[in-house]
């Protein structure tokens, strides 16, 4: 992997970690159109695009670490409605953590291709045409983060478990979820990070196992790791910062429809057998 490439898939990884597109079937696109996947470097490939999660992590982190901070707080006692936060969080995050440690393996067998992932966007940009059809009026209504309930927390954690499948998106199925349950989409949208927060850490960790020095070698030394993190950091912090100010005013049928015409777009160059579906 060269210097470029890790770059762009820096940028890949931190503007779309938390758009609701999917990080995922992006990074399978742009690897594919670098013609970066071996046989020899598919594990350590898969393994990298996790571990520059960490960039995208961090930015949510600094820009949320006022919530962040009252929730370490609440841990120590300190603080009453970050003590409750973090329930809410822990609540959420546990139905996708005992899926995916039962589940991940044979998904990722099964589904980690780019026509699942096609057939993903699809069907979440439907998804999210229909609740702005339905429900137009609540970017503008609903309740605070206060007033989520653990119940209402774990309803979301398992809509997030939906975002097991390649394509789905994480950010999608938390937002959505949030919505459904009452937030406001603003509080949906904060919810979504916070939870991110604890769920790609996860996942960074475990997936980081599998990236040892052979593994970097392979792909060209620790500074492609380095500046793959660097570039995924700076890209979620403007695209982090865009979407909230973006949401706030136009709601997120933008997304639906750019989902819808990349998976046309994609569905005919895997036909046209410019792109594989594997």
């Amino acid at each position: 992997m060269t210097i470029t490439q890790s770059i762009i898939l820096g940028i890949v990884e931190g503007l779309t970690e938390y758009l609701p597109v999917s990080s995922t079937g992006h990074l399978i696109l742009a690897e594919q159109a670098m013609k970066l996947q071996t046989p020899e470097n598919k594990v350590a490939l898969d393994a990298y695009t996790i571990c520059i999660q960490a960039g995208a992590i961090f930015a949510v982190l600094g820009l949320y670490f006022g919530r962040v901070k009252s929730m370490a707080l609440g841990v120590l006692g300190k603080d009453p409605a970050g003590r409750a936060l973090t329930i809410k969080v822990l609540a959420a995050f546990l139905p996708a953590a005992v899926v995916g440690l039962a589940f991940n393996k044979k998904i990722d067998a099964a589904l980690m291709n780019l026509w699942t992932v096609t057939i993903a966007w699809l069907v979440g940009g439907v998804a999210i045409l229909a609740v702005e059809w339905f429900k137009p009026a609540k970017r503008n209504e609903g309740f605070g983060l206060e007033s989520l309930t653990v119940k209402m927390a774990i309803m979301i954690g398992l809509m997030q478990c939906i975002a097991l499948m390649p394509g789905t998106s994480r950010s999608l199925v938390t937002i959505l979820g949030g919505v459904l349950v009452g937030l406001s989409l603003s509080a949906a949208v904060e919810f979504s990070f916070i939870l991110g927060l604890i769920t790609l850490t996860a996942a960074t960790a475990y997936k980081s196992l599998k990236f040892d020095s052979a593994n970097i070698q392979l792909l060209g030394g620790p500074t492609v790791l380095i500046i793959g993190l660097l570039a995924a950091w700076l890209s979620a912090v403007i695209a982090v910062k865009w979407m909230v100010a973006f949401l706030q005013r136009r709601g997120f049928a933008v997304f639906g429809y750019y989902r819808v015409a990349l998976a046309w777009v994609v569905g005919f160059l895997i036909l046209q057998g410019m792109l594989s579906g594997e």
